[in-house]
C-alpha cells in the first residue's frame, strides 16, 4: 500500500467517524434529554394508584410514623409524601418540577387519582405522588405485588403503626437475599444497569468498524489504478511502450479512461518513434546511392581527366538530387512540426490548377503524355484560403506522380467540381499508369513508400505524396487514393470552399 492509499483511507476514515459520533452524540443528547425530562413526570399507571391509595390509608390511620415505615417496607416502588414546606418525609431530594407537575396535577377538576393530598392522624397533611422513572418502569410488572405484600405483612395493625413483619417473626435479611435491592434513602435502586451502556456502546462500534471496511474499499478502489498508472509511467520511462489498460480493466470511471488515454498515447508514441527509425533508415538508403554514384563520380576523373566532363556533368546530377531530397525533407519536417507561414490569403484555385497543368504539359510532352483538365462553372469561382505557395506544391506533387507513373503517349485527367453541398471542392487526378495493388492503398502516402510493383529505377524519393497529404490536412481538406477501373490510380483531393458572406 502506498501513501495515497493511506490518505485516502484516513481522509474517508476520519470524516466517517466524525460522522458517526455527530449523528451518534446528537441521538444521545435528544435520548438523555428525553429521560430526563421522563424523570420528572409523575406516574399514573395503575400500580402507582394503588401504591398512593395504600400510602394514603396508612397516612390517615396511622399518622406520618406509619406512613414512614409503611414507605421504608416497599422496595419497588417509592411513593413521595411531602408537607407543606417541601420536605420529603424520607428524606429524598424532590427537584422542584416534579413537585409542580403533582400540584398541577392535584389541580385539576376532578383531581387526578394519582396524586393525593392526605391528612394524618397527627394532623400533618402531606401530597402523596408517584415518580416516573425508567428504573421504576422496569419493575411496574412487581409493584402491585410489593404494595400488597407490605400490607399483607404487617397485618391489620398496619393502620395503627404496629409491628413490622420482621418483627412478628418474619425471617429478617440476610446478605445474598435476592427478594430485591437493599433500599436507600433517594428511593432508587443502587447504580444503572449494567447492560445500559453496552447496549450503547454496540451500535458506535458497528458503525466505526463499517467506517473502517468503507474507507478501506474507497481508498483501495482509488489507490488501484494509480499505483498501476505510476508502474506504467515508470515501465514507458524505461522504453517499455506496450499498452496495459485497454483490455485489462472492465472499470467505467474517469481513472480507467485515464489509463486508455495513456494507452493510446503510448500507442501513438511507439508509431512515431517507428515512424522516425524508418525515416532515419529511408534517408539514409536514399543518400546511400547518390552518394556512391558521387564518389564514382569523382574517382573515375581522377583516373581519366580526358573524361572530366562527363564526370563534372554526373556530378553536378548526382548533387541536385541531394538537393531535392533534402530539400523534401526539410518541408515534410515543417509540414509535420506545423511551423507553416502564418500568412494565409483567398486564392482562386481553378487559376492555381490551371498554371500547374500548363507546365506539366510542357515537361510531360517529352514523353507524349496529355494532361487534360475539365471543370465545371461552378469550381471556376471557388475561393480556397490558405497559403498558395504549399497548395501549388501539394497539386503539383500529385499531377507530376501521375505524368510519372503514366505509360508513354498516355494521359492524365485532372478533374475540379464543387461538391453537391458547395461547401468543397474536389481535385481528381487520374493516370492509366500500373498502379498499385490494393493493400498498399492506405499506405502510399507515407515517406519514402514504394509500391511492390513499382520499377526500381523509377525518379523520385517517395516523398511528393507524404507532402500533399500534409498541405491538403493542414488546409482543413483529405486526400485518398483508389484504384480506376481498367487499370491507373486516381487521387482525389477535397478542399474547403469560402462561402460568400
Amino acid at each position: 500500500m502506498g501513501r495515497l492509499f493511506w490518505k485516502f483511507f484516513l481522509c474517508i476514515m476520519l470524516a466517517q467517524i466524525t460522522a458517526t459520533i455527530g449523528i451518534g452524540g446528537t441521538f444521545w443528547l435528544k435520548n438523555r434529554a428525553a429521560q430526563q425530562e421522563r424523570a420528572l413526570d409523575i406516574d399514573t399507571s395503575p400500580p402507582a394508584q394503588m401504591a398512593i391509595e395504600a400510602a394514603s390509608a396508612t397516612l390517615e390511620a396511622g399518622g406520618a410514623k406509619a406512613l414512614q415505615q409503611f414507605l421504608g417496607k416497599m422496595e419497588r416502588m417509592r411513593v413521595f409524601a411531602v408537607d407543606a414546606h417541601g420536605q420529603e418525609l424520607m428524606g429524598r431530594q424532590v427537584h422542584p418540577a416534579m413537585l409542580n407537575k403533582a400540584r398541577a396535577l392535584l389541580a385539576q377538576e376532578p383531581p387526578h387519582a394519582v396524586v393525593r393530598e392526605a391528612r394524618g392522624s397527627d394532623g400533618v397533611r402531606y401530597l402523596l405522588f408517584l415518580p416516573s422513572s425508567v428504573r421504576f418502569r422496569n419493575a411496574e410488572a412487581g409493584a402491585a405485588r410489593d404494595t400488597l405484600n407490605a400490607v399483607t405483612l404487617r397485618g391489620p395493625g398496619a393502620m395503627g403503626g404496629g409491628p413490622r413483619a420482621d418483627e412478628a417473626g418474619a425471617p429478617p435479611r440476610r446478605a445474598g437475599d435476592d427478594r430485591g435491592p437493599p433500599r436507600d434513602m433517594g428511593g432508587m435502586p443502587p447504580g444503572p444497569r449494567m447492560d445500559s451502556p453496552y447496549r450503547t456502546f454496540i451500535p458506535v462500534a458497528a458503525a466505526i468498524a463499517a467506517s473502517l471496511l468503507f474507507a478501506f474499499l474507497l481508498a483501495w478502489y482509488f489507490a488501484r489504478p494509480i499505483r498501476d498508472l505510476r508502474l506504467a509511467f515508470e515501465a514507458a520511462s524505461n522504453g517499455n511502450l506496450a499498452p496495459r489498460f485497454h483490455a485489462s480493466s472492465k472499470r467505467g470511471d474517469e481513472l480507467t479512461d485515464l489509463g486508455r488515454d495513456f494507452d493510446r498515447m503510448t500507442g501513438r508514441l511507439r508509431n512515431l518513434m517507428d515512424s522516425q527509425t524508418r525515416l532515419l533508415h529511408d534517408v539514409s538508403h536514399e543518400l546511400r546511392s547518390p552518394l556512391a554514384r558521387l564518389q564514382a563520380a569523382i574517382g573515375l576523373a581522377h583516373q581519366q581527366p580526358d573524361k572530366m566532363a562527363a564526370s563534372m556533368e554526373r556530378i553536378e546530377r548526382e548533387s541536385e538530387r541531394m538537393d531535392k531530397l533534402i530539400g523534401e525533407l526539410l518541408t515534410l519536417s515543417r509540414l509535420e512540426a506545423g511551423a507553416q507561414h502564418p500568412h494565409s490569403e483567398d486564392i482562386c484555385i481553378a487559376d492555381l490548377v490551371h498554371d500547374i497543368v500548363a507546365d506539366a504539359r510542357y515537361e510531360a510532352g517529352a514523353r507524349q503524355v496529355a494532361i487534360d483538365m475539365a471543370g465545371d462553372a461552378a469550381s471556376a469561382d471557388a475561393i480556397v484560403t490558405g497559403q498558395p505557395e504549399l497548395l501549388a506544391r501539394a497539386v503539383e506533387n500529385v499531377v507530376r506522380n501521375a505524368v510519372k507513373h503514366s505509360p508513354d503517349a498516355g494521359s492524365v485527367q485532372v478533374d475540379i467540381a464543387l461538391q453537391a453541398d458547395g461547401k468543397q471542392l474536389r481535385i481528381a487526378v487520374q493516370d492509366r499508369g500500373p498502379g498499385v495493388p490494393y493493400a498498399d492503398l492506405a499506405s502510399i502516402f507515407a515517406p519514402f513508400f514504394r509500391a511492390s510493383n513499382t520499377q526500381h529505377n523509377t525518379e523520385g524519393h517517395g516523398l511528393g505524396l507524404a507532402i500533399a497529404q500534409h498541405v491538403i490536412g493542414a488546409h482543413g481538406g483529405s486526400i485518398a487514393a483508389s484504384l480506376r477501373s481498367g487499370g491507373g490510380l486516381c487521387v482525389s483531393m477535397l478542399l474547403p470552399v469560402k462561402t460568400p458572406g
